[in-house]
């Protein structure tokens, strides 16, 4: 047995949640007085969350005992300070889950490794003088350990340690807590590692990810669901109204805005579309009428074209004022005197010229451009053969859009296929 007021220094091993549940509640001689249900914690806090208090059973009742009445804790029992007994009716308190039955047997979110596990034990050690949630087995070793007695699991050391710091438990389906905002946990993975996590998770949990992320971040949202499969956009888009689901697509890239817009229902299209912003709704309109299977359908509106006159120290100044996502924006396009396109220019080399130099001293006028009817494979097959990381499209001579390399690669690879070749490991 342990004492809880021990010292950090003196924290004894690893305490599994099994061999406490289930176990006696003696008072201070040691006499069985009933037993242990569940442990309570508190969530929200930095750090490990505490033990703050029990449910326990005596003679067929279940009530509340708080950790402040305990004095050792372990698998022989958990025994009480005083010899008079102080039980409460349980009542949850804000940020408040019980172990077992809220978390235990549960997904959670590995952060750290972006993907869904499952609690097959909850590990507890005493930190700083108090009782605390440290960790998750999830390993079959975990499991292993409940089924057997208790005599027998004791023996089993923990699997696959997960340490609590790097976890974020699903609490949606618990009445009391309010949605945690996993900041920064979350806020640390890719978009597409966040849509990942949705896409391996049930309906209840992905929306519990998507709210948690949007309550902290309404760029990430959006970002979350430009990485999302059509079939999840729709199932998270189906039940929002009109006014919120305009407000994601808004802070959306417009050519995936298009594509999302693209499969709503036909009698809610109109009314998303009338609630974006005017430069946003232009851009979308102008792309919902292209063949998704074409250039036009793949590009996106969003570029920098500039005069040929232009000196690179401007050029660069309007590719540093663009809104366009840095990791797409690697081309600059040269315009002629009449607005033609006549070429491109790498903003590498941007970087690499003298401030005064114009841009048609060094433009690349041999740059291919696609007409919006041109096919998905003369898309491809023009960006291999020159080696592009993105390709103007042009109606006429009037340049109208870029198509990049993510989105060919997008088109490309099958519905689902993060998840079916292993790059999201579910438990």
């Amino acid at each position: 047995m342990s004492s809880v007021n021990a010292p950090a220094s003196q924290a004894p091993p690893i305490l599994h949640l099994s061999a406490v549940v289930g176990s006696p509640l003696r008072d201070a001689d040691g006499e069985r007085l009933g037993k242990v249900e569940d442990l309570i914690v508190r969530l929200g806090g930095a750090g490990y969350p505490p033990i703050t208090g029990f449910l326990v059973n005596v003679a067929g009742r279940t009530s509340y005992l708080g950790v402040e009445r305990v004095s050792d804790i372990g698998a022989d029992g958990v025994v009480l300070r005083k010899a008079k007994l102080d039980l409460r009716r349980f009542e949850r308190r804000p940020e408040e889950v019980l172990l077992k039955r809220d978390l235990l047997d549960r997904q959670l979110i590995n952060v750290q490794g972006a993907r869904l596990v499952r609690a097959n034990e909850i590990e507890l050690a005493l930190v700083a003088g108090s009782w605390r949630v440290v960790g998750v087995d999830t390993g079959p070793r975990g499991g292993l350990r409940r089924l057997l007695p208790k005599g027998l699991g004791a023996h089993i050391a923990t699997g696959e340690f997960l340490d609590w710091a790097g976890v974020e438990p699903f609490v949606g389906h618990v009445p009391t807590v309010r949605l945690r905002v996993p900041h920064p946990k979350l806020a640390k993975l890719h978009p597409a590692q966040i849509a990942d996590l949705v896409e391996a998770a049930s309906r209840r949990e992905g929306e519990e990810i998507i709210q948690a992320v949007g309550d902290d971040d309404r760029e990430l949202e959006a970002d979350v669901f430009e990485e999302l499969d059509d079939h999840h956009q729709q199932e998270f888009l189906e039940d929002r109204p009109d006014a919120q689901v305009a407000e994601i697509l808004s802070r959306m890239a417009p050519d995936d805005a298009a594509d999302i817009v693209g499969e709503l229902d036909e009698d809610r299209r109109e009314p998303v579309l009338s609630s974006l912003p005017v430069s946003h709704r232009v851009k979308v309109r102008a792309l919902l009428g292209y063949d998704p299977a074409e250039a036009g359908g793949l590009m996106s509106p969003d570029f920098v074209l500039l005069a040929g006159s232009t000196p690179a120290g401007d050029a660069l100044e309007a590719v540093r004022r663009s809104a366009i996502a840095p990791e797409l924006l690697t081309t600059v396009f040269v315009s002629s005197a009449d607005g033609s396109l006549e070429g491109s220019v790498a903003v590498t080399s941007l970087v690499r010229a003298d401030a005064g130099e114009r841009l048609e001293s060094f433009v690349k006028h041999e740059t291919p451009c696609l007409s919006p009817d041109a096919s998905f494979e003369e898309v491809a097959r023009q960006m291999a053969d020159y080696n592009l990381t993105s390709i103007p499209v042009a109606d006429g001579q009037r340049m109208v859009g870029v198509v990049t390399v993510d989105d060919v690669l997008e088109a490309m690879l099958p519905r689902g296929w993060r998840r079916r070749f292993g790059l999201l490991g579910e438990d």
